[in-house]
């Protein structure tokens, strides 16, 4: 599960005040509800984009903190994708993950793998255990 941090300043709930009909636009109904980290999210079990095979998204509540935005995408493996015909519908899944993340949190890519990498880097700076 990946967490996304929204831009200084903005907030989840501000940007996206209906994260349900938001999920439901870019991938398809949602199905189910999955609890992470003392929070309920979204499911879609069968996305639109053949791609996908299942999506779970939703806000992340922290008590010391802003929320989050958490996202798991399950994507199909290239050989099925080729088995089936669905490879060209590879460019619009990265498209609407793209496009969802950029929503909901007003990062670009770039900007979001920048946010990752320093992230990563100040956890290898944090002694283990100590």
């Amino acid at each position: 599960m990946e967490e996304y941090k929204m831009r200084r300043g903005e907030y989840l709930e501000e940007r996206v005040p209906d994260i349900e009909a938001t999920i439901e636009e870019y991938f398809g109904p949602i199905t189910d509800t999955e609890e992470f980290n003392g929070s309920d999210l979204h499911v879609v079990e069968e996305p639109d984009n053949p791609v996908f095979d299942r999506i779970v998204a939703g806000a992340v509540s922290y008590s010391s903190k802003k929320d989050k935005l958490a996202v798991e995408f399950h994507e199909r493996d290239l050989e099925e994708l080729m088995e089936t015909g669905d490879v060209d519908a590879a460019g619009d899944a990265n498209d609407a993950k793209n496009d969802f993340l950029l929503e909901c949190t007003g990062r670009d890519a770039k900007s979001r793998r920048e946010s990752m990498k320093r992230s990563v880097e100040d956890d290898a700076e944090k002694p283990d255990n100590v």
